[in-house]
């Protein structure tokens, strides 16, 4: 029994020298904090330029491929060195990555955009963001999604109602007035020609959706299980009615037969539009901000991280033709085209006839990309956005708003 003893002593003695002299594995070093961009062209940064380069379904980066090229080059999703997830002061985040897609829809987050009728070719963004939680520890994810949908896309109403006013100003009513897509009406845009509220309710079903599967993946992918989701909405880049300077030219105003010089000068301002469409596009953008709010409220309790930024003010007295005549005083890019795929963007219509003015506008249609970045934030607006962004960031509430005083100071709360 005492042998038994001495050599249970012995073996207990060896064992703990063993765990004593043993090497000790290191521990794994932590990864590096990053945030992350997703959704569409509000996110990407269009009409911010100093585009990068994308690396398509295949993995290959895909530089500009000129303006000829198919608009569903992954290039082309337009993001920007000066977005607003690079802009925005987030302290402890050592890496960005920008996978938002300019005509992003929901279905682009849990699929690859590429599988779908006049999808760009990139890969899901869903995979994208996988790829990401291999290196890096996400702790914020900036999200706009919902103004492009399976029932309408913010280009396509930006596109129709600026052709509108465009064949109302240089044709006559006995004057047939057509693109590549078809006959074009001259009447100011009404709310249902943008989105009924039936396609609202559509889209935002389909929305949510998309958000709840990405959402999901991220608590997946996490290590830590630790990050804020914010979920901005959107802002018009026009005002609610344009500045006395432009409302007639010639004594014509909008709301009479042909009127060249008054569609030049707004074309030049950057605001083809009639004035009675304006109410229509702001009640859109409004519908289009209660879809992003139904979205978050939807989710909230499911993903107690979703945070909703409400920007739908955050560019009010900057607006395209609100104040100032000169797009680059604003925080929007102006509708600007291009005489065929050339590259060279034409600042201004006065002195083209209704011929040159057709075949303008089916450039546009013909090569999305020679107009694609109009009517988007400019590379001041999404500054403003990144200043948005660092509030939200920052706070703990899940709901915040930004809106632009008069003095151009920001108030987030």
């Amino acid at each position: 029994m005492a042998r038994k003893s001495l050599s249970f002593h012995v073996l207990i003695a060896v064992f703990s020298a063993f765990l004593l002299f043993a090497p000790v594995a290191p521990a794994q070093a932590a990864l590096p904090v990053a945030a992350v961009a997703l959704g569409d062209s509000f996110i990407s940064g269009e009409g911010a330029g100093s585009y990068a380069s994308v690396p398509d379904v295949n993995g290959a980066a895909q530089g500009f491929p000129g303006w000829s090229a198919a608009n569903s080059n992954a290039y082309f999703c337009h993001r920007s060195a000066n977005a607003s997830i690079f802009r925005a002061d987030l302290p402890g985040v050592a890496a960005r990555f920008n996978l938002a897609c300019s005509g992003g829809r929901p279905y682009d987050l849990m699929a690859a955009s590429s599988t779908r009728t006049n999808g760009r070719q990139v890969t899901a963004q869903a995979d994208q963001l996988r790829a990401v939680a291999q290196t890096h520890d996400i702790d914020l994810v900036l999200l706009g999604i919902g103004s492009n949908n399976s029932s309408f896309t913010f280009g396509d109403v930006a596109v129709k109602c600026a052709n509108r006013f465009i064949a109302d100003a240089w044709t006559g009513w006995w004057e047939f007035w057509a693109y590549i897509n078809g006959p074009v009406p001259q009447e100011p845009c009404a709310a249902d020609d943008l989105a009924t509220a039936a396609q609202i309710a559509s889209a935002t079903a389909e929305t949510v959706q998309a958000v709840r599967g990405l959402l999901t993946v991220l608590d997946e992918i996490d290590a830590d299980g630790q990050h804020r989701v914010v979920l901005q909405d959107y802002t018009n880049p026009l005002p609610t009615d344009v500045m006395p300077s432009l409302i007639a030219e010639d004594s014509r105003e909008d709301d009479r037969d042909k009127f060249r010089a008054l569609g030049a000068e707004r074309y030049r301002a950057g605001c083809p539009i009639h004035r009675a469409s304006l109410p229509a596009g702001h009640q859109f953008s409004a519908a289009l901000g209660s879809l992003v709010g139904s979205v978050h409220n939807q989710l909230k309790d499911e993903f107690l991280q979703l945070a909703r930024l409400n920007v739908q003010h955050a560019f009010d007295g900057a607006r395209l033709c609100e104040s100032s005549t000169n797009p680059a005083a604003t925080l929007a890019t102006p509708i600007r085209v291009q005489d065929g795929p050339n590259g060279v963007f034409i600042p201004d219509l006065d002195g083209y006839d209704k011929i040159a003015i057709q075949r303008f506008a089916n450039t546009c249609v013909t090569y999305y990309q020679t107009c694609q970045e109009s009517w988007h934030p400019s590379a001041a607006g999404h500054g403003v956005l990144a200043t948005c962004l660092t509030g939200a960031a920052a706070s703990g509430a899940r709901e915040l708003s930004c809106v632009r005083n008069p003095n151009g100071t920001l108030t987030i709360s």
